[in-house]
Formats: C-alpha cells, structure tokens, sequence
C-alpha cells in the first residue's frame, strides 16, 4: 500500500474516533433454559479512548508529509 493511502486511513480512522468515541453493535447469541432453544440479542459497547484518535490523526499527517516530502525530492 502507498504511504498516502496509509496517511488518508489513518487519518479516516483518527476523525472516526474523534467524533464517535462510543460504538454500540448488537450479537445473537444462543439460549438454552430448561429444554427450550432461542437466541437473545445482547448489545454490545466499545469506548474509544481520544488519545487514540488523536494520534491517529497525528500519524496519519504525518506520513502524508513525510511522503509528500519524499516525493518532491525523489
């Protein structure tokens, strides 16, 4: 993968966890009681730290400009 397509995912990534610290997903999950089959819809959270986001961010300039810089000397 090119090192700006790298730097625009980070990048993606970095603002995803910004904006959206908290993502909630639903799983099926099986139930077995007393002889009797079902399933039970148990949701799900996981917290996004902003530190994380935040260096996401940060790397993801920082390998635009590194490749940028790279590029225009190469």
């Amino acid at each position: 993968m090119k090192p700006m397509t790298i730097g625009i995912i980070l990048i993606v990534l970095g603002l995803a966890g910004l904006i959206f610290p908290v993502v909630t997903y639903t799983t099926r999950e099986p139930v077995d009681f007393l002889g009797f089959h079902s399933t039970v819809d148990k949701q799900n959270t996981v917290l996004i730290p902003g530190i994380v986001g935040g260096v996401a961010l940060v790397g993801g300039i920082a390998v635009i400009v590194v490749a940028a810089r790279k590029g225009s000397t190469g």
